[in-house]
């Protein structure tokens, strides 16, 4: 049985605790995350390295899953954009069924082979693009047929799993393995499986930004001025970078188009 399938013995009596007793055994099982994904390190440092260097020549990089790991999938890319000034078709994220599983649940969706392929067609995905393959369970046909699909046309194809030996890890170049174990209620892999699968995706998209050079020290030097917030975090960018006063910062972003570099470069 595969273990995000299996009875966590620690959480056996939890519909029997206070609400208290029960937010402590979450917690404590939440903590187990960070473990699972530190064992993993290597190899998100090795997709990363893949993504970023196929971003520089000229590729896109596309998330697939389903259920809660498609719509982690498409939160990251969609987050991608106003964190890094990026198109928005340079990371895609993709849902098994549709964007109307975004909203409402559609289980068998995982099961279609032929969806999983026919998606990445409609986007024109080619062999210069990634493909990253996330299913908990390691099981679902929709992302194992993708990954597959990306691999016969020469595309690289990575996996994000949390049980060990999957057939989608086994199909993958490299699998992201985070064993995050037996969920606090059996099966419900929204929980510490899917918690683990954000903080990957985190990493995958935040680490390949940085090494393409969207970000100067630890500041967004590509946003976007598209509301009052973004604005003033620019302005703040400039002044911490040129130690000028705030006033001269939106003077000179103001002047380059509200660009952050052209605004640093020209100064």
């Amino acid at each position: 049985m595969l273990k995000t399938e299996m009875r966590n013995p620690d959480t056996y009596g939890i519909d029997k605790m206070s609400t208290l007793e029960m937010l402590e055994k979450i917690n404590k099982e939440n903590a187990n995350v960070y473990t699972a994904v530190d064992a993993a390190l290597p190899n998100i440092a090795a997709v990363c390295d893949a993504v970023s260097n196929a971003i520089k020549s000229g590729g896109r990089i596309f998330y697939i899953g389903s259920g809660t790991s498609g719509r982690l999938a498409v939160c990251d890319a969609a987050e991608c954009p106003p964190t890094f000034g990026v198109p928005y078709d340079l990371f895609n994220g993709i849902i098994a069924g549709g964007e109307r599983c975004m909203f409402k649940a559609a289980e068998n969706a995982e099961d279609d082979q032929k969806a999983g392929i026919e998606d990445l067609k409609n986007r024109a995905f080619c062999d210069k693009d990634i493909l990253i393959g996330i299913s908990a369970s390691g099981s679902a046909a929709y992302v194992i047929s993708a990954v597959n699909y990306a691999k016969s046309i020469g595309a690289k194809a990575f996996s994000i799993t949390n049980n060990p030996d999957t057939e989608l890890g086994k199909a993958a170049d490299i699998d992201i393995c985070a064993d995050t174990g037996p969920e606090i209620i059996t099966g419900s892999t929204r929980m510490k499986a899917g918690t683990a699968q954000k903080i990957i995706l985190n990493m995958i998209s935040t680490a390949s930004m940085v090494k393409c050079g969207c970000v100067y020290e630890n500041m967004m030097i590509n946003l976007k001025p598209s509301n009052k917030k973004l604005r003033r975090r620019m302005i703040g960018i400039v002044t911490e970078i040129l130690g000028c006063s705030e006033i001269e910062a939106e003077k000179l972003l103001d002047e380059n188009g509200w660009n952050i570099r052209n605004a640093v470069e020209k100064n």
